[in-house]
């Protein structure tokens, strides 16, 4: 009896071991690898260094909503979707022609990018050079906020359970 139960603790680590571990020993890492229009961010789990969510506000006409992964290395990694600040007017009237204005104004840039088949340059990440090309960031823009929220919960999951995962963003 003690012979098998020895042969168990022989062979028991080695078929329960986590799949990252089994994956290493083959010579291999576990990624997260994000897919998006505007290019692709792979890193390996094990090199999150922490994962973060956060809402700001920018010169009081954007609110931006944006997700940071920060790496052991020298890279981190930003996710972010912009909205304008929504234009409030105090007459219940002069709201309602802000609301038009505003409305015009995005089916004027929907036209543009269905005729030039480009998308306008405010729904593109915008970086001065080189104070922002070089600051050891990448980003990318976002068209939803469910993107942002999909993108977070997808990198905590890998870099919790430090395995494969492959989002693809359309």
């Amino acid at each position: 009896m003690k012979t098998v139960y020895f042969v168990l603790l022989l062979f028991l680590p080695a078929a329960i071991r986590p799949l990252h571990a089994q994956a290493q020993a083959q010579g291999q890492i576990s990624v997260w690898r994000c897919e998006l229009p505007g290019g692709v961010f792979v890193v390996d789990p094990v090199a999150i260094s922490s994962v973060s969510s956060h809402e700001y506000l920018v010169d009081g006409v954007a609110r931006v909503n944006e997700v940071t992964i920060s790496t052991t290395g020298s890279l981190i990694a930003r996710f972010y979707y912009l909205e304008p600040v929504k234009l409030k007017s105090p007459l219940p009237v002069g709201q309602s022609i802000l609301d038009k204005v505003e409305e015009k104004a995005k089916d004027a840039a929907d036209r543009m990018t269905q005729q030039t088949g480009q998308e306008p340059v405010w729904k593109k990440v915008v970086k001065n050079y080189p104070t922002s090309t070089h600051a050891h960031t990448v980003e990318y823009r976002l068209e939803s906020k469910e993107q942002l929220d999909e993108i977070f919960t997808s990198a905590v999951n890998a870099w919790r359970r430090r395995r494969d995962v492959v989002l693809k963003i359309p």
